[in-house]
């Protein structure tokens, strides 16, 4: 017979030191790449100057992580070990196995405790990691202000506080103890499976049926108790469902489900007293079954009366049941977007000349929007890329002082693109090194234009120049952007490439003070291996000690990752500060999902209920320099995060007068605000209910992203104007709505950005009582008129198509005053021309090749003209005289074309590229009329 070996195990002592060793080489192993991520993260942290807030961050994290990962294993290993000791006697103790025909027998009873202490762990780890991600949730909690604005929901009488802060952190434990318990019954089902085998393995089944429940019932009443924690949260929970007519509690849940959730409560520790009872007498598995019948009765019967309620009492009068909880829903969701603070104004929109009032609105007329920004976008990626390797992101519209005037103006960042280098450009030294930043901006007035149908540039062309005295800037260099999404090294041995300049390039070094400093070569090897450039960084001789990596340059990044716990606008836009600096201004906002009887939508592509702008977020273009600016002390949400990083978040004084001037509505809350108002304009719940006045956003003839003309919703326009009934132009951001189903307008939101009235909105509403033409109305006036129209189709058919620019519906005195652009394209080229401005009243619709030429038609009673009229009317000349004059003009254009030859050679030399395809395309266009002239 052969002998058995046993398989010791090592003795106690060296037991431990080798578990001990394995866990130490495991956490070395699985935590390194964490612990160089937090070390880098402290450096970039700290070049900002914010390490408290990493530090807290951090904490709050690990705090969160340890609390549930250390609570989830004491709960879960002590379980088992209690189930051990109760059921100790029936475990197996051993089993023989045979390898290479050696019999081996294991130590059952050590591979069972090591299974149930690795799958606690591991239990516990996976717990812990989860929930470190909900550290925002308990941060508020514990930090949230206990006093209240005074505001009850109608149903529990709770504070917001309570839905904002609480209820969260509620439903995040309740669900987390449930979890647990169900995890605790396995291991209990686990242990029955295992003695009821053992004892059917030694012949004793009599004994199955009495013993083995006897832990399983103490974990199965936990697990009723924690469903009983569930079921009485979610009684709060009512107040966010979303339900056809309306969101919040209906008649028949405040009358029914509320009370009858409780009645589940009960039933539900009914039953865990029952499986309790179970543990302390002889274990039966049908007490169990008997332990879930009150609560599955109780729900049953809630469900049914609840069915009976709505079918039979609700819905034969539902108006008449539900108008006081329609009423609540509206009243909250206005609250929770902000929309009761809109103001509502009557406007006439009157439809005579004389109702636009153009003597006292020529600051709105002086600033209509001729410019396109997708227009503008590519005629500056061709006169002012200069170089292949530059893009222009985005366009953006704010508004300056010129010439001691307020102008709006269109500004533009020239970035460097580094997926454009040329293949051969492509290595380390050139991607991290030498190209690093973007350089200048432009701006353009929004309606300047040039004879050739170019922009009017404010600033233009590299290096950098100003049309205006007042407009500067000193520190053009882009090291921070919307395309800066690589790392870079600066002030290093290799000089950076600044701007092109002729046949040569401007080289520049770094000045700033927005880096890591590399530091030796441990700390550099460190960083490399972080950043993922361990095969470059730590052996290259034109990285010194006093280097800086630049990281997170790209502005969405770096405030998604400084204050995570924020939403932002996908829309940074562009500042010129004081002393000709560049800054970044990103609208940052506080949201939950939470807020009592609000309606939920959809904001950067998460569902909320409640939404503030409470911060502004500017971002040094050169240094990376970033500060959270506080505009809305009054939000709670802010002011719990205000607690816990009070360092991190400034308060909006702090912020320069340069760039507060500058701030402007978010064109993402008017967005939101629009598609609330449309049904929240609605305060009355019979007209709620009936949906009798429901509005949307307008629509216009626009361009799709595959440059196919179709019907899109408009989007926000920021304008500058004088509102009706105020004294002085502002900065606006503006939105007009149109009946459901319909395309007549009804109303116009706008949206202030400046001095006092800044976060404030206003709405016009329209009459109901006359038809008040609205975008596509007008867009179909333009479709309709004979001349307009057969010019349209000539250009759409000769090499070239028509684009029409954004259509503007700009309140003005007490009419209304529509504005479009139409431009010309040629196929072969990217660059649009303005061909013609198209302006609008109710009863009256003109146009001309230039925006005077269309006003004079309008409100001058000149007639409307597709081409520009003649410097001199020749009719009644003589003919002597005609052909002097056109001598003349040939001659002048003779020489002007000569002219912008000469200048083209110049500024190519100069390396003045922008300028000189300006000359070019001057050139162009006078040797065209000279060919014509010859026809």
């Amino acid at each position: 017979m052969a002998e058995i070996v046993d398989w010791h195990q090592p003795q106690p002592r060296r037991r431990r030191l080798f578990i001990f060793m394995l866990a130490v080489v495991l956490a070395l192993i699985f935590s390194s790449r964490t612990v160089l991520s937090y070390y880098v993260e402290a450096l970039w942290f700290g070049s900002l100057g914010y390490e408290d807030a990493f530090r807290k961050t951090l904490a709050l994290q690990w705090t969160v992580f340890l609390a549930f990962s250390a609570v989830t294993f004491l709960i879960l290993y002590g379980w088992f070990l209690a189930l051990w000791r109760v059921y100790a006697r029936d475990l197996p103790t051993g089993s023989t196995i045979f390898i290479g025909g050696q019999p081996f027998r294991l130590p059952a009873e050590r591979i069972l405790g090591f299974m149930g202490l690795l799958a606690s762990l591991v239990v516990a780890l996976i717990t812990g990691t989860s929930s470190m991600t909900e550290w925002p949730t308990f941060a508020l909690y514990w930090y949230a202000p206990r006093t209240t604005d005074g505001v009850l929901d109608p149903i529990f009488n709770k504070p917001i506080n309570f839905y904002l802060f609480t209820l969260p952190a509620w439903q995040f434990v309740a669900g987390w103890l449930v979890t647990l318990s169900v995890i605790a019954c396995l291991f209990a089902v686990f242990f029955v499976f295992v003695t009821g085998s053992t004892r059917m393995l030694a012949g004793g089944r009599g004994r199955y049926t009495s013993l083995p429940w006897r832990g399983f019932s103490l974990a199965f009443g936990f697990l009723l108790l924690t469903v009983a924690m569930r079921t009485y949260i979610s009684r709060f929970e009512q107040l966010l469902d979303n339900h056809t007519i309306f969101d919040g509690v209906t008649y028949t849940d405040a009358h029914v489900m509320v009370t009858g959730m409780l009645v589940v409560c009960a039933a539900l520790v009914l039953g865990a007293a029952i499986a309790y009872i179970n543990v302390v007498s002889v274990p039966r598995l049908r007490w169990l079954l008997v332990a879930v019948v009150p609560a599955v009765v109780g729900y049953l019967a809630v469900q049914i009366l609840a069915w009976y309620v709505s079918s039979f009492i609700v819905k034969p009068n539902e108006l008449a049941r539900e108008r006081p909880y329609i009423a609540y829903n509206i009243a909250f969701t206005r609250q929770a977007y902000g929309l009761n603070h809109l103001l509502p104004r009557e406007f006439p929109a009157e439809t005579t000349v004389e109702a636009v009032d153009v003597a006292n609105n020529q600051a709105t007329l002086q600033n209509i929007r001729l410019w396109d920004w997708r227009a503008l976008q590519d005629t500056l990626r061709q006169i002012q890329e200069i170089r292949t390797y530059y893009d222009f992101p985005d366009i953006d519209i704010d508004r300056y002082e010129i010439n001691s005037t307020m102008r709006e103006v269109m500004l533009a960042t020239r970035e460097l693109n580094i997926d454009r280098l040329p293949e051969s450009s492509r290595n380390w030294i050139n991607e991290k090194l030498i190209y690093t930043h973007g350089y200048g901006i432009t701006m353009n007035p929004v309606n300047g234009f040039t004879p050739e149908g170019l922009p009017t540039l404010i600033l233009s062309n590299m290096p950098i120049q100003s049309a205006v005295p007042s407009i500067v800037v000193t520190r053009p260099e882009i090291y921070f952007g919307e395309l800066t999404n690589t790392d870079v090294y600066v002030k290093t041995r290799q000089q950076e490439f600044n701007y092109p300049q002729g046949e040569t390039n401007s080289l520049t070094s770094y000045e700033g003070t927005g880096g890591i400093q590399i530091g030796g070569f441990l700390r550099r090897v460190l960083i490399a291996f972080d950043r993922g450039d361990i095969t470059k960084l730590p052996f290259s001789d034109d990285v010194t000690e006093q280097s800086q990596l630049l990281m997170r340059r790209n502005v969405r990044e770096r405030v998604a990752t400084l204050a995570p716990f924020l939403t932002y606008d996908s829309d940074p836009y562009i500042v010129i500060g004081d002393g000709g600096r560049l800054f970044w201004i990103i609208d940052a906002f506080t949201t939950s999902d939470s807020y009592p009887y609000s309606t939920h939508y959809t904001l950067s592509s998460t569902p909320v209920n409640y939404v503030r702008n409470s911060v502004k977020v500017v971002i040094d273009a050169y240094n990376g320099t970033t500060a959270l600016y506080v505009f809305d002390p009054q939000d709670p949400i802010i002011a719990a995060y205000r607690r816990i990083f009070p360092a991190l978040l400034k308060d909006a004084t702090a912020m320069p007068p340069a760039l507060r001037k500058h701030v402007r509505y978010p064109e993402l809350l008017l967005k939101l605000q629009a598609a609330t108002y449309a049904v929240y304009h609605m305060t009355d719940p019979q007209v709620f209910y009936n949906r009798e006045d429901l509005w949307t956003v307008a629509s216009e003839v626009g361009m799709d992203e595959s440059g196919q003309q179709k019907t899109l919703a408009i989007e926000p326009n920021f304008v500058l104007m004088k509102l009706p009934g105020e004294t002085n132009a502002e900065f606006v951001e503006i939105l007009p709505f149109t009946p459901a189903n319909r395309n007549n307008l009804i109303g116009w939101i706008a949206g202030r950005s400046d001095g006092a009235q800044y976060g404030t909105s206003i709405v016009y509403d329209f009459p109901k009582n006359k038809l008040v033409d609205g975008p596509l109305q007008v867009e179909a006036r333009i479709d309709q008129n004979a001349q307009l129209s057969g010019q349209l189709t000539l250009w759409n058919q000769q090499g070239s198509h028509v684009r029409r620019g954004t259509l503007l519906v700009i309140p003005c005195g007490r009419a209304l005053l529509y504005a479009e652009p139409i431009y010309l394209q040629a196929e072969r080229s990217p660059m649009p021309e303005l061909r013609l401005v198209v302006l609008a009243l109710q009863e009256r619709l003109a146009y001309g090749p230039t925006f005077d030429s269309a006003m004079k038609a309008l409100f001058g009673g000149e007639a409307s003209s597709l081409s520009a009229p003649p410097v001199e009317a020749a009719g009644n000349a003589p003919p002597s005289s005609a052909t002097k004059r056109l001598t003349s003009d040939l001659n002048a254009l003779i020489a002007g074309a000569a002219k912008d030859l000469a200048d083209y050679q110049r500024l190519t030399a100069e390396g003045k590229l922008g300028e000189a395809g300006q000359k070019l395309e001057q050139l162009k266009r006078k040797l065209d009329e000279l060919n014509a002239h010859q026809k």
